[in-house]
């Protein structure tokens, strides 16, 4: 779908389409807020105050007054909404119009404490982001309390001992409202079409893929990083005898493999490419731009992937990727950046010592966008060319600060920097 600006302009309406409690706002500070951060809870609870009085549905209002009320840019704001769609608390619709396009913002119930907590995706990302004795105190909080009932009797009345029905008639009411809960909204990274056919039909029932246990396989290739391939293997460890999934064993199995490959790491959640707010504006055709649309526009871990001609990068420059988007918080550019940069003067090695060193002068100097970073590579290139790690037949990047149009480099730049857009096409 082409992508659409937002403006401030642009009117938007809320719709509730669910009963929302100070329980659920309490949830969604204590379990969403690590997650999506203050800021989209910000807008969730200002989407629930523009509604009436009824709570139903809000009147027309342009992005200005959010502008206005959580004193953030549009940009800021768009990266919110998004957080907000992808955990499943509100549904954004559009109706384009060449003057001003209309929105519509759904509002949606947070799901439950006991299946958040439990839930194979939140729940790890929520312990990872805020560590072992936090966790632990908000689980304490939502543990129901244990009476021993064992001397007692119940004791409680039925309807029909308490009451006697004098009508027969039906009556029977439409659209009322009600809970109403999306979940977390994840695109299919699974091929079931290849998993299924993957496993002996002897061993597998019909019935085994419902709805539900392919969402649990979808999320779980997502959290943990595992290919189709290598989530039949793990799948087959999971079937029981009547041919059907055991989704609890699924999730021990699963996350024992990722515990073995990782170290012991959790995993978590950050930006797959780099956030809306944070890109640039594309004016021109030159070598420059071209790659730095590269950079803005693809994961890590895909850069990476292309650099290696479509090789799958190793557990060890992945550890370096995860180092640099989790424990540095680095943007998705900017790390595309660095790697690029340090290939190509490191004769295609990543060096973790040297990566690492570089990494937290940029951190130290807030860069977050890959024009800074690109920028702050031909600086710190130019001041340190004289030092041992650099070498005499170096190979600069093709975006580095010369002239970039196509019919003014060599033969041999033209070639790789075609090479790398094509990889990333």
């Amino acid at each position: 779908m082409k992508q659409i600006t937002l403006l401030p302009a642009d009117t938007y309406k809320v719709i509730n389409k669910t009963i929302i409690t100070e329980y659920d706002k309490l949830v969604i500070v204590n379990l969403y807020q690590p997650i999506i951060g203050p800021l989209a809870v910000s807008l969730y609870n200002t989407f629930i105050s523009d509604l009436d009085k009824y709570e139903l549905m809000s009147e027309e209002y342009t992005h200005h007054h959010l502008l206005i009320q959580l004193k953030s840019g549009l940009d800021v704001i768009k990266q919110a909404l998004k957080s907000l769609e992808s955990v499943g608390l509100i549904k954004t619709y559009v109706k384009l119009n060449n003057n001003q396009n209309s929105y519509i913002y759904e509002l949606y119930s947070p799901i439950s404490p006991n299946e958040f907590l439990n839930h194979p995706i939140l729940n790890v990302i929520l312990y990872n982001n805020i560590g072992e004795i936090e966790y632990k105190k908000i689980v304490d909080y939502y543990k129901k309390p244990i009476i021993d009932l064992k001397d007692y009797q119940e004791i409680s009345s039925s309807l029909n001992e308490t009451y006697i029905s004098i009508s027969n008639k039906m009556i029977k009411n439409d659209n009322i409202k009600q809970r109403e809960q999306l979940g977390i909204n994840i695109k299919e990274s699974i091929d079931f079409d290849m998993l299924i056919s993957s496993i002996p039909k002897n061993i597998i029932s019909d019935k085994a893929f419902n709805k539900k246990t392919k969402e649990l396989i979808n999320n779980l290739s997502f959290v943990y990083n595992i290919d189709t391939l290598r989530m039949v293997d793990l799948l087959r460890l999971c079937i029981e005898e009547n041919g059907m999934i055991n989704k609890d064993k699924l999730i021990t199995t699963v996350r024992k493999y990722y515990d073995f490959n990782s170290n012991g790491s959790l995993p978590t959640l950050i930006y797959r490419t780099q956030p809306e707010y944070l890109k640039s504006e594309y004016s021109d055709t030159t070598n420059r731009s071209k790659m730095l649309y590269v950079f803005e526009n693809t994961s890590p871990y895909d850069f990476l992937r292309g650099k290696n001609k479509g090789v799958k990068p190793s557990s060890r420059d992945l550890k370096i990727l995860e180092y640099l988007a989790v424990d540095l918080n680095m943007k998705p550019a900017v790390i595309n950046v660095l790697i690029d940069y340090v290939l190509r003067i490191n004769d295609n090695k990543l060096n973790k010592a040297y990566i690492e060193a570089i990494a937290g002068g940029w951190i130290r100097s807030n860069i977050t966008t890959a024009v800074q970073a690109m920028e702050r590579a031909e600086k710190e290139h130019k001041k340190n060319k004289q030092r041992v790690f650099t070498k005499t037949n170096e190979q600069l990047p093709v975006w580095f600060n010369k002239n970039n149009e196509i019919d003014k480099i060599d033969d041999k730049e033209k070639e790789e920097l075609e090479e790398i857009l094509k990889d990333f096409r």
